[in-house]
């Protein structure tokens, strides 16, 4: 589908709701509606949108300032990481609505700013990286965060690829947000008519897709891939049903458990706000 130019006001109302949808659906492990964890609460993930909002689709700031100050503002606001991956994600959606032509699909407006990112966008992003201080860093060999990037942001992705999911969208022109994300979440809504259930499985979907790179980084491939096939049984249960209230306290269980163990899926929530976002740009 044809993107068409986006106002800055329009962007930021799409940013917010995305970020509010996301928070009404139940994802086992993350913060929702339903149940906080992981020593954060739902009005810190509000608050975050908040303050982000108008800073993350402001058009006179370059892709990496964008990052910046929206991780800025949300330290802030709340004092810990409660969006770096949102807000990593989204800026290169909200670049391209920005900039669209009406003549392209989203994802080719996406690829051309993608390519025109800077090597200075690239340090910007990495002092957000370093501010937002995401459990799970560690190190790199090449392109290290720590050290100040003497290549483009896109290059710094590609270089993170294969540790990082988010990056790995920059890599690949926003996949698994475009190609699977968006479908997933339109044949959810096909079925139940209603965005809450229709998000949930966008992310136990997401959840299923990959393996979360949160997760490897903290525990291991092992618990991520054990967590994968949880999200395969729980998504097939999801779909079989004609009212997911009926799956809620199987996946109320699931998500108890999962907090009581300190997993938190990460990175498949801030692709889930990065698939909503990117739906409702028209993709």
């Amino acid at each position: 589908m044809i993107v068409r130019k986006h106002s800055a006001e329009q962007l930021a109302k799409a940013y917010k709701t995305a970020c509010m949808a996301e928070l009404q659906a139940l994802k086992p492990g993350n913060v929702h509606v339903f149940a906080d964890g992981h020593g954060m609460t739902i009005h810190d993930f509000i608050k975050s949108a908040d303050v982000t909002a108008n800073i993350i689709t402001q058009p006179n700031l370059t892709i990496g300032e964008r990052i910046f100050h929206s991780v800025a503002a949300t330290q802030q606001a709340v004092g810990q990481n409660t969006n770096l991956g949102v807000v990593l994600l989204c800026a290169p959606l909200i670049e391209a609505a920005l900039h669209a032509d009406g003549r392209q699909t989203l994802q080719q407006s996406l690829n051309d700013m993608l390519n025109q990112f800077t090597i200075d966008d690239a340090r910007w992003v990495a002092k957000a990286i370093l501010l937002a201080n995401p459990a799970g860093l560690g190190s790199a060999e090449l392109h290290d965060v720590h050290q100040e990037p003497s290549v483009t942001l896109l290059a710094m992705m590609q270089t993170a690829q294969d540790n990082d999911r988010i990056a790995w969208q920059y890599a690949n022109s926003y996949q698994d947000v475009i190609e699977f994300g968006v479908a997933r979440y339109v044949a959810a809504m096909e079925k139940w008519q209603n965005s809450a259930w229709a998000t949930t499985a966008l992310y136990l979907g997401l959840l299923a897709h990959n393996l979360d790179t949160h997760i490897i980084r903290k525990y291991g491939k092992g618990l991520a891939d054990e967590l994968l096939q949880d999200a395969l049984a729980f998504e097939a249960i999801y779909w079989e049903t004609d009212n997911p209230k009926l799956v809620q306290k199987k996946l109320l269980a699931w998500d108890a458990s999962l907090k009581e163990r300190g997993i938190n899926p990460g990175t498949s929530a801030d692709l889930t706000v990065a698939t909503l976002l990117a739906t409702y740009l028209g993709c």
